[in-house]
């Protein structure tokens, strides 16, 4: 394998997962009587494909003191994320989701079951945030802030704390129309994202939320000026990504891919992003963050499974369908 830029200090993401819950041979859940269980949510699925990568990560949440909630840890830990940051507690549950997987017209079905969960009752109180101080990068994403009151300050005061001990923040857009909606969504963004270092997003959620049109390029400008983060980066779907520091844009392409399975593919490009960041480079962390976005596509389950050596395969393969 080729030599990678190796990352300079640790990362923390913050937030929920859940059990994703899927029917069998891809049956309607209505005729469903086997399911599979997976591990997943959006700041976790980046935790695990940092630790994949090799880079140092952890993983703050809460999680309930039972079988689910141990089950949540075991599946992360067992990628190499660090879950000595998780909050355990009687009192709450680990949310669901089901999906169904069906060809158009009817296509996939999301079901979400996330009330209650313990994360979206975690105060900033209960925080020890001096844990910060053993890292560079602390990662964020809207889904929380979209959880509830609770959830809307622990994210509120995550910045602010990493703010005071120097401590990067990257968030992720990540808008989901089934837990707020554009305005409610943008209202509250606005206020947090001041305090952010770096911002993903998809084209369609700067359009969407903050009424930002244009080239990916115009996109990024104005991303920058309005919100004054350092880093923006825009995912283009199958044309890949673009990324601005303010001083130079870092393109990566897109793949072909057979889709296995389509959810997860943004959490792999972060994921791939922010090692990048990591290692002090934006260019080659935008082209890990296309790979391992393509990559994940072609796994079942919402995490990227593929470790350096399918990366650098993929790269050297890319013009290429079959791999003998």
């Amino acid at each position: 394998m080729s030599e990678w830029p190796r990352p300079k200090g640790r990362a923390l993401t913050l937030g929920e997962t859940m059990l994703r819950i899927c029917p069998k041979d891809n049956l309607p859940l209505e005729q469903a009587r086997e399911f599979v269980i997976d591990v997943a949510g959006c700041e976790s699925n980046v935790a695990v494909g940092l630790a994949r990568m090799g880079a140092q990560v952890g993983w703050l949440s809460k999680l309930p003191r039972n079988p689910l909630g141990r089950k949540v840890a075991g599946e992360l830990a067992r990628h190499g994320v660090d879950v000595s940051p998780v909050i355990w507690s009687d009192e709450g549950r680990v949310g669901t989701y089901y999906v169904e997987f069906a060809p158009a017209p009817r296509g996939i079905q999301i079901y979400y079951d996330r009330r209650g969960s313990a994360i979206s009752q975690l105060a900033p109180e209960e925080v020890d945030w001096e844990l910060l101080s053993s890292y560079r990068l602390l990662h964020l994403s809207g889904i929380t802030p979209a959880l509830g009151e609770t959830a809307r300050r622990l994210v509120q005061t995550a910045i602010a704390e990493a703010q005071r001990r120097n401590v990067a923040v990257s968030f992720d857009v990540n808008y989901r129309r089934r837990l707020w909606t554009p305005e409610e969504a943008a209202q509250t963004l606005q206020e947090l994202l001041p305090g952010v270092t770096l911002l993903l997003g998809t084209r369609e959620d700067f359009r969407l939320l903050f009424g930002l049109r244009g080239t990916a390029e115009q996109v990024c400008r104005r991303v920058r000026e309005r919100f004054g983060v350092a880093i923006v980066a825009v995912t283009l779907g199958e044309e890949g990504s673009l990324v601005h520091d303010g001083l130079h844009f870092y393109a990566s392409h897109g793949y072909r891919v057979e889709v296995v399975d389509r959810i997860g593919a943004g959490d792999a490009y972060a994921a791939g992003l922010l090692y990048g960041y990591l290692a002090d480079d934006l260019a080659f962390g935008a082209r890990l963050g296309s790979a391992l976005a393509a990559l994940c596509l072609t796994y079942v389950g919402d995490v990227v499974w593929a470790t350096p050596h399918d990366v650098e395969r993929l790269w050297a393969q890319e013009r290429q369908d079959i791999v003998r």
